[in-house]
C-alpha cells in the first residue's frame, strides 16, 4: 500500500469516523455533554433566582443595579452559573402576587424583592413551600409582617434588608433649612403599609412644632393632583419613600417649583431631579447588602436563620441650585456635614 493510500484512509478516520464515534459516547453518557448554553454550563444545572421590582423609578432601579453587581462579585455569573428571572409589576398588586405565584411554581431557589408589596406578595406566594425570600427596600418589615421583631431571625423563609425611613431626622433637616416653616404638606399612598407608617411617625414627631396637611394618591396619576391640592396651604413638601409617588416624581417636583414650596424627599434620586434636600437611604448600597444574604442563602444557610439586617448606609444631598430657586438659604451647619452638594 502506497503511503499517500495510508494516509487517505488516516484522513477519512479523523473525519469521519471518529465523529461519529464521539457522538454515539455522548448519546449513551460515556462521555459528560457540556453543551446547553454559550457558557458549556447545561442549562438544568444554573441556579434561579426571581428578582421582583413593584415599580420602576430611579431608587428601586439602583437596589437592582447594586444587587446584580454584588452578585458579580460574589461569583454568580448571569448565563453562567445562574438565571436571573427579572419581572416588574409596574406598580400593580394584582401583578406582582401574579409574579409571585410563577416565581413560586418555577421552584426558584430563591426571591429577591424589592419594596413592601412585592415583598408581601413574595412571602404570601411561597408560604409552606420553603423557597427562600429576601426583601430589600421595605420600610417596616414588622408592620408588613415579614418579621416578628428586630435583631432576632424569623424562623420561616424570609429574611433581608430593612430601611426605616430616618423620618425624624428628615423632619429635624426641614426645620434646620426652614426654621419659619408652620405648615408642612406629605404626598403619599394610602394604600402602601411603608408610607402609613412613615406618616404616622412624622405626625407623632413633629406634634407641636408643625402641622402636618396630608394629600393622598391611589396611582401615579393622581400625584399632580394631590401635589396642586397643597399650594398656598403648607409652606414646604415631604415625600417619604412612597412607591406610587416616586414613580410619578417629575410631575410632583414641576407642581413644587410652580407653585413655589420647597420640596424634601426620602430619596436622593428625586433630589438629583429637583427636590431641594434629603437624608436618604443609599439604594445601591441596600441592593449591594441584599446580595450578600442571598450568596448566604445560595451558599447553604437558611433564610429563617438569618437575622434580617438594618440598611447600612445613608446619605444628606443637598441640590444648591435648587435651594436658590427658591429663595432658600442653606444653613452652613448642614452644608458642613453634607455628603453631596448638587450646584
Amino acid at each position: 500500500m502506497s503511503k499517500m493510500s495510508k494516509m487517505s484512509k488516516k484522513v477519512m478516520l479523523s473525519k469521519v469516523i471518529l465523529p461519529l464515534l464521539l457522538s454515539a459516547l455522548m448519546v449513551t453518557g460515556c462521555l459528560k455533554q457540556t453543551g446547553g448554553d454559550a457558557s458549556g454550563q447545561p442549562e438544568e444545572k444554573l441556579l434561579k433566582v426571581g428578582v421582583t421590582q413593584y415599580v420602576a423609578h430611579p431608587a428601586l432601579d439602583l437596589d437592582q443595579e447594586g444587587f446584580l453587581a454584588q452578585m458579580k462579585e460574589e461569583g454568580y455569573i448571569a448565563g453562567e452559573n445562574v438565571n436571573f428571572d427579572i419581572k416588574n409589576s409596574q406598580g400593580d398588586p394584582n401583578l406582582a402576587k401574579t409574579i409571585g405565584d410563577k416565581f413560586a411554581a418555577d421552584k426558584v431557589d430563591v426571591i429577591l424583592a424589592i419594596t413592601t408589596p412585592s415583598s408581601q406578595a413574595a412571602a404570601q406566594a411561597t408560604r409552606g413551600s420553603g423557597i427562600p425570600v429576601v426583601f430589600i427596600a421595605v420600610s417596616d418589615a414588622v408592620g408588613a409582617g415579614l418579621m416578628q421583631e428586630i435583631g432576632r431571625p424569623t424562623g420561616t423563609n424570609i429574611t433581608g434588608v430593612y430601611s426605616a425611613d430616618p423620618v425624624e431626622q428628615q423632619m429635624d433637616l426641614i426645620r434646620e433649612v426652614q426654621p419659619a416653616a408652620q405648615r408642612l404638606g406629605i404626598i403619599y399612598n394610602a394604600g402602601e403599609a411603608n408610607s402609613v407608617s412613615n406618616v404616622k411617625r412624622i405626625k407623632a414627631y413633629v406634634q407641636g412644632k408643625m402641622e402636618v396637611v396630608e394629600a393622598t394618591a391611589a396611582s401615579s396619576s393622581e400625584v399632580q393632583m394631590a401635589a396642586q391640592s397643597l399650594a398656598g396651604r403648607v409652606d414646604a413638601v415631604f415625600m417619604p419613600q412612597d412607591n406610587t409617588v416616586m414613580s410619578a416624581v417629575d410631575a410632583l417636583i414641576r407642581v413644587c417649583q410652580e407653585q413655589d414650596l420647597p420640596l424634601y424627599t426620602g430619596d436622593t434620586e428625586s433630589v438629583k431631579k429637583g427636590a431641594l434636600a434629603t437624608l436618604g437611604n443609599d439604594e445601591y448600597d441596600c441592593g449591594r447588602q441584599g446580595a450578600v444574604l442571598v450568596a448566604r442563602i445560595l451558599k447553604g444557610e437558611k433564610a429563617g436563620e438569618i437575622v434580617p439586617e438594618e440598611i447600612r448606609k445613608r446619605t444628606l444631598l443637598i441640590n444648591q441650585g435648587v435651594a436658590e430657586k427658591y429663595g432658600v438659604v442653606i444653613p452652613k451647619t448642614v452644608l458642613d456635614r453634607a455628603d453631596e452638594i448638587i450646584k
